[in-house]
């Protein structure tokens, strides 16, 4: 027998499940944290800031360390995001993307369990992100949109502060799952 034949013959039938559950806790998690991103901002001033899908997709591509799923959840969570905003459709999708594919990448090469490593990567993602988008939309849309490096400078670093307990509480999550 394979070395992976041997490990699906021991990995017991509840540990698939739990992880299926988690996944589905996390996209319905994130579907919340989309419809708060639009409402949150009118129900508490100064919140604008806060990219919690954001979160959610670097968060899901640095534990999931797979590539692939961490790319498809991050054009979930981007197009979802898209359907409700004011662009056309496809800006935050190609943008989360990239964002879940490269954390998935980083992730093998890093230990994501650090927080100060956590704090470091979701600082520069937010700060890629954020650039991505911009380039994106004058480039494809043909939009003159102003970058002020010092603005995204410092919610990147407000991003990576909420997000460092953020991860806290859904590692507990999935600890309390297993």
């Amino acid at each position: 027998m394979t070395e992976y034949s041997e490990q699906l013959l021991k990995k017991p039938l509840r540990e698939g499940w739990l992880n299926r559950f988690q996944v589905l806790a996390l996209l319905a998690i994130t579907l919340v944290a989309i419809i708060c991103q639009f409402y949150l901002p009118r129900l508490i001033p100064n919140t604008e800031f806060l990219e919690i899908p954001l979160l959610l997709t670097i968060y899901f591509g640095l534990m999931r360390q797979n590539q692939l799923s961490a790319l498809f959840f991050g054009a979930f969570v981007g197009l979802a995001q898209d359907s409700l905003s004011h662009l056309p459709l496809g800006m935050y999708g190609i943008a989360k993307t990239l964002v879940g594919y490269f954390a998935a990448s980083v992730s093998m090469r890093f230990d994501v369990d650090n927080v100060l490593v956590r704090f470091t990567l979701t600082f520069f993602f937010f700060f890629f992100h954020q650039f991505f988008y911009w380039m994106m939309r004058r480039a494809l849309l043909g939009q003159v949109v102003p970058l002020d490096p010092q603005k995204i400078l410092l919610q990147a670093l407000l991003n990576a502060v909420v997000a460092v307990p953020l991860f806290m509480i859904l590692d507990r999550m999935k600890l309390s799952g297993s």
